[in-house]
């Protein structure tokens, strides 16, 4: 069975399919292009490495979660539980860190509890057989109450020494948190493109019952992948709480959203089978160019989430259309 990472059956000749299609799988490449151009004319300070990198290390958390959500979103899934494991990653870091005054430990924790928690969502997918929206929207609200539990609602600050230098720190300039997206990304898209976990991950989105006949284990697969997502956001977890030096049950609100927006519109399609890791890592710095530009550009941040939704449904109408006309 072959991975794919784009749909490329497509007629002879300039026709509007053909189009379609072309727009789909490269439309997040044009978008970033065009606005990093616009964006470089408009500011010189923009087309600088500290900026640049200031871009990248803000967008760590949601760009290690939209990577590994990669993988679920091409089995044929979501998970909608993102935030949560990050919450309670975030204040079992901290709680970690304040009790046991050991910081190692403490970044260790959330990464732990990431995977654990993945792999529940897995397991209410796989053996409950309940939709993964329903499954992972449920284990959300269970995850978020137990990250409540755990802080008491209140804020856990650490000052322990060396605990915020995996979020602040850097070497040779470049951030720690820039350093572990980009081992994270290499990784990912090896196992994703260069391994038979990769291939098998493909085929379950493509058809799970023509998977299961040939005899793919489609239930581990999909257990694997919430696993992975549930790994990225423990990282992610870790970099965060690392960087505030405090965790907070609400604590990456939003990120799910966010990282299955950034997915989308880089072009996996949500109705699996199809994608790729670079995708979601261009749709992650999209989003984060179209933040960063309204900033720039000084232009009304009250409409920056209008446009953003206005591109994202442009993006999900476009997969649509090239999806039906294949």
């Amino acid at each position: 069975m072959t991975a794919t990472t784009s749909t490329t059956t497509v007629p002879r000749g300039l026709t509007l399919a053909r189009v379609l299609v072309f727009l789909r799988d490269y439309a997040v490449l044009i978008l970033l292009g065009i606005l990093i151009l616009v964006l470089a004319i408009a500011s010189p300070s923009f087309f600088t490495f500290a900026n640049l990198l200031n871009i990248a290390n803000q967008n760590v958390p949601l760009a290690l979660i939209a990577v590994a959500g990669t993988f679920v979103i091409i089995s044929g899934a979501f998970d909608l539980s993102t935030a949560a494991i990050y919450a309670v990653g975030s204040v079992s870091a901290a709680w970690v860190a304040v009790e046991s005054g050991n910081i190692t430990l403490a970044l260790i924790a959330p990464i732990v509890i990431g995977v654990v928690l993945g792999i529940v969502n897995g397991l209410a997918v796989t053996v409950l057989r309940v939709h993964s929206f329903l499954a992972t929207l449920a284990t959300s609200l269970i995850y978020k109450a137990i990250a409540v539990l755990i802080t008491g609602g209140a804020l856990i600050q650490v000052t322990a020494t060396g605990f915020s230098e995996l979020g602040r720190g850097r070497i040779g300039g470049v951030f720690y948190s820039v350093i572990v997206l980009v081992l994270f990304v290499a990784v990912m898209w090896f196992l994703l493109k260069g391994t038979v976990f990769g291939r098998h991950v493909f085929a379950v989105g493509g058809n799970a019952d023509a998977a299961r006949l040939s005899g793919i284990r489609v239930d581990r697969v999909k257990v694997m992948v919430f696993a992975l997502s549930g790994l990225a956001a423990g990282i992610a977890a870790a970099i965060g709480v690392s960087r505030i030096a405090s965790g907070q049950p609400q604590a990456g609100a939003g990120l799910e959203l966010s990282a299955i927006a950034a997915i989308i519109l880089g072009g996996t399609s949500i109705y699996g089978g199809v994608g790729a890791v670079w995708r979601s890592l261009a749709g992650v710095f999209l989003i984060a160019l179209i933040g960063n530009g309204f900033d720039i550009l000084g232009f009304n941040p009250q409409i920056k989430d209008l446009v953003t939704g206005v591109i994202i449904l442009a993006a999900v109408a476009l997969a649509a259309a090239g999806t039906r006309r294949r």
